[in-house]
């Protein structure tokens, strides 16, 4: 059975597990993810615990196409004074940190984060999985190309699902030589890809179990859905759910997700026409 270690606590997958999004930006994609103040931080983790939330994401840098990029020392702010209150609040919940730079992780893991999120897979800042590996945390390794600004030109693949995870098995490989204990797997969904190479890799999503590592879906809201839907992030529950369930089926482990008590309904369902 597939799990990663949390410092003290073991993720185990022997059932999906549901990542809550929370974002402490004013500019994320999708606005009900976003917390303006302490009090709406506190409130919609606990909902989010009470919803069967397992790992709570927790981001101070939109990565949207386009984005904006703020600068290192605005992150900190924007997470120190985050992980400080989770800590004080909740110190069981496990904690991952939605970051690309390594300066951030260390920050991070010293705050109470469990699992390091690089939306990059370690490609903007050289210095990420060496941290990660003297860190000793779990990483997500997701694939992307380019950044915020550029990716959207990065989209030329001579086969989507093969390139995308020989380019991850590459990265996978340099963790490891580096002594990166625990690696989940994003194929990164959204980022360097067009709307027919994200549904491409979704139908195909099962390919990724060569890598042998944990693998989070994180479809929720995005663009692939609500532009093909002809609707808009807002609108876009239904859609997500109707992906995950495929996610699911085909073999993911942890669902990134905007809409807790959606996903957990999914993840129960899928568990029990699974035992039928």
């Amino acid at each position: 059975m597939l799990s990663v270690k949390c410092q003290d606590k073991l993720l185990e997958f022997d059932e999906p597990k549901v990542m809550g999004i929370i974002n402490v930006t004013p500019d994320s994609f999708y606005g009900g993810s976003r917390v303006s103040d302490d009090a709406m931080l506190l409130s919609k983790i606990q909902r989010f615990i009470v919803e069967g939330a397992d790992v709570i994401d927790i981001g101070a840098v939109s990565t949207r196409p386009n984005a904006k990029l703020v600068s290192q020392e605005e992150e900190m702010q924007r997470l120190e004074r985050a992980l400080k209150l989770i800590q004080s609040n909740f110190p069981n919940i496990i904690l991952s940190v939605d970051t690309f730079r390594s300066e951030v992780a260390r920050m991070a893991t010293d705050h109470g984060a469990h699992i390091i999120n690089d939306v990059s897979g370690g490609n903007l800042d050289s210095n990420m999985f060496s941290t990660v590996a003297e860190l000793q945390v779990p990483y997500v390794l997701m694939h992307s190309r380019g950044d915020a600004q550029t990716m959207a030109g990065m989209t030329n693949y001579e086969n989507v699902t093969v390139d995308v995870i020989r380019e991850l098995s590459i990265r996978l490989a340099e963790l490891y030589d580096k002594g990166v204990k625990d690696v989940i797997i994003d194929p990164g969904f959204g980022f360097a890809k067009t709307l027919e190479q994200n549904y491409e890799l979704l139908a195909h999503l099962s390919q990724f179990a060569v890598l042998e590592a944990p693998l989070l879906v994180g479809v929720s809201r995005k663009s692939m859905i609500y532009k093909l839907l002809d609707n808009s992030p807002q609108e876009a529950l239904n859609g997500t759910s109707a992906l995950h369930m495929f996610a699911l089926i085909a073999g993911a482990n942890i669902l990134r997700v905007h809409d807790v008590k959606e996903a957990a309904e999914v993840v129960r369902l899928h568990e029990k026409l699974k035992k039928c």
